[in-house]
């Protein structure tokens, strides 16, 4: 391939996560990259991570904490580039950061750390990056790729497609990575999504509506998947942590089960209040370890609120086993606007698990979301991103 202006060893497409650590590695192995991302800027679902701090990684991290057709596609890259590895970056920078809980890494400061890092690697490696990069055609050709845009036509030797899912369309997502890998013969597990809080309809919903607010400590359950965490109702179903976790797993039609009192066993503590507190109300003796609100509105609709006295040793038993089984059927999710993820997409069927490649196409590789490996929630994605973005920058 000639050496123009318009020929590049590595085209990146997104400048995401994925896509700028896959540039600034390939950059420092003295390839010449372009990175090509459609919004006016890189970095933006960073930027917008952990309420403006990025929760870059997890120091727990292990191929558990991934969702794939193919649960043994992730071991290979998250090996070769653990979350220590992207810690000595973080720490190179200058950056402080601390644990929040359950090993998720936050930065002190700002995101923005976290993207100006990406930046400055890949400024040091001559990565080049255009923003507002909108393509219009790609095409496999002898020598490598042929990438249009409407101001230019590129060529490259290697092409990394790095676009992300669906999720957050206002940020610019789109299924382009879906409609590239189809285009070259790949197929794509269906896509929904993810780490993304759930919705009532119907009785649900006039039942729970008004509890906007109420947040409480759970374990949610979507078969054999548990998590435990903090829960929040919304105005219009429920959020938090313990729900988004479980939202990867549940699908539309099923019920999930949550343990309101997580750790305690609800039975031994209301027979023990019966005798304690006989003359008190069932709703007030549940406001000891339910917020008040949620504790008045289960006993108007299943308990009753009888002093604990007149709750015999089978009826205690009834409510502990609600307690510890409250269970829903969601009428849905709030969907990709605000889904943390995308579950499904690119079949890694296709891809090689140690260089990301497509095994029927060489030079061109998938990287991060838009592959089918979707992470739990608390900085697991992120790790995906860095660990399948070395992966390819090793190797293009």
């Amino acid at each position: 391939m000639e050496n123009s202006l318009n020929s590049f060893d590595v085209v990146v497409i997104g400048g995401g996560a994925a896509g700028l650590m896959c540039a600034l590695q390939a950059g420092q192995r003295g390839r010449r990259v372009l990175v090509l991302e459609g919004s006016n800027r890189v970095g933006k679902k960073i930027l917008m991570s952990g309420g403006g701090r990025c929760n870059f990684t997890n120091l727990y991290t292990t191929p558990e904490n991934f969702l794939s057709a193919n649960p043994h596609f992730c071991k290979s890259a998250l090996a070769r580039y653990t979350q220590w590895d992207f810690i000595a970056m973080v720490d190179k920078h200058g950056i402080a950061w601390h644990e929040k809980e359950l090993g998720q890494l936050f930065c002190d400061d700002s995101s923005r750390q976290i993207v100006n890092m990406l930046m400055n690697e890949c400024l040091q490696a001559n990565v080049q990056i255009e923003t507002r990069s909108r393509i219009i055609e790609v095409r496999k050709t002898d020598n490598g790729f042929s990438i249009s845009t409407p101001q230019t036509s590129l060529e490259c030797r290697s092409l990394v497609v790095a676009c992300g899912g669906l999720s957050i369309p206002k940020m610019g997502a789109s299924g382009f990575g879906y409609d590239l890998a189809r285009q070259f013969g790949l197929s794509v597990r269906d896509t929904r999504a993810a780490l993304v809080p759930l919705t009532f309809e119907g009785k649900a919903l006039a039942r729970y509506a008004d509890l906007s607010g109420v947040a409480l400590p759970v374990t949610a359950r979507s078969h054999d998947a548990a998590f435990t965490a903090g829960m929040l109702f919304t105005h219009r179903g429920i959020s938090g942590p313990a729900i988004l976790q479980v939202s990867s797993y549940w699908q539309p039609g099923e019920e999930i089960r949550v343990d309101l009192l997580p750790g305690v066993d609800a039975e031994v503590w209301l027979q023990e209040r019966r005798q304690t507190r006989p003359d008190a109300e069932l709703h007030n003796v549940l406001a000891e370890v339910l917020p008040k609100r949620l504790a008045q509105r289960l006993c108007e609709l299943s308990f009753g609120s009888k002093p604990m006295r007149q709750h015999d040793e089978q009826a205690l038993q009834a409510i502990a086993g609600q307690l510890a089984g409250w269970s829903f059927r969601p009428g849905g999710s709030e969907g990709y606007k605000t889904a943390e993820v995308t579950l499904g997409g690119v079949d890694t069927d296709a891809l090689s698990s140690t260089t990301m490649e497509v095994k029927s196409v060489p030079g061109l590789y998938f990287i991060g979301e838009v592959v089918d490996v979707t992470g739990h929630l608390g900085g697991f994605n992120f790790q995906w991103a860095w660990a399948s973005g070395h992966a390819a920058g090793q190797a293009v």
